[in-house]
């Protein structure tokens, strides 16, 4: 069954990876790059800003900084602990698939994945009754995680697991925030 999964693993790879071409290489690689997303989290955290104010923004910022640190540290022990090699560093696909960039760590799971899920799940549970399109902040973690199979960097199933891992602590981490919130906010409850 194992053997299976990552046969499908793999070929689900070398479709996707195979869809990229020369021409947009470079664009794949400023979306893979989180500073290039710096105007969209400023653009992002005015707009919460404006809905929420100073001080609901800045607690929000707090657990977002303690969901990042947590899905990072998590996902570098399971890179540790698996020793899943990337597909660009994996012997038997280098002539097979587009090697756009190469990194020299694991691959199993995708820490991108990981803690761009965990945040927009985390502020979608906050968020959504306050914005009519939230559910639309799932598109980044989408193509931002894309970006790493476009470049030969992670399997679709690390993409998957860090989506799943992400999703479940963001979600986690919303009921933690849900039970705190009353004790420091008890005006927006």
């Amino acid at each position: 069954m194992l053997e299976k999964i990552e046969e499908l693993d793999i070929n689900l790879l070398v479709y996707l990876n195979g869809l990229g071409s020369e021409t947009y290489d470079k664009f794949w690689l400023i979306i893979t790059q989180q500073l290039y997303w710096t105007p969209f989290f400023l653009f992002l955290f005015y707009l919460i800003y404006k809905k929420i104010g100073t001080k609901q923004t800045l607690y929000i910022l707090l657990f977002i900084a303690i969901l990042i640190a947590f899905t990072d540290q998590t996902t570098n022990l399971f890179k540790h602990t698996f020793q899943r090699l990337r597909p660009c560093n994996n012997p038997d696909l280098k002539s097979i698939i587009r090697i756009v960039q190469v990194r020299n760590s694991y691959s199993f799971f995708s820490g991108h994945a990981a803690n761009t899920m965990a945040v927009a799940s985390f502020l979608f549970w906050i968020l959504r009754r306050h914005f009519r399109y939230f559910g639309l902040i799932f598109l980044w973690p989408l193509i931002f995680a894309y970006s790493r199979i476009y470049l030969g960097l992670h399997y679709p199933g690390d993409i998957l697991t860090g989506y799943f891992f992400g999703a479940l602590f963001g979600s986690l981490l919303y009921l933690v925030y849900r039970k705190l919130k009353p004790q420091y906010f008890p005006e927006a409850v």
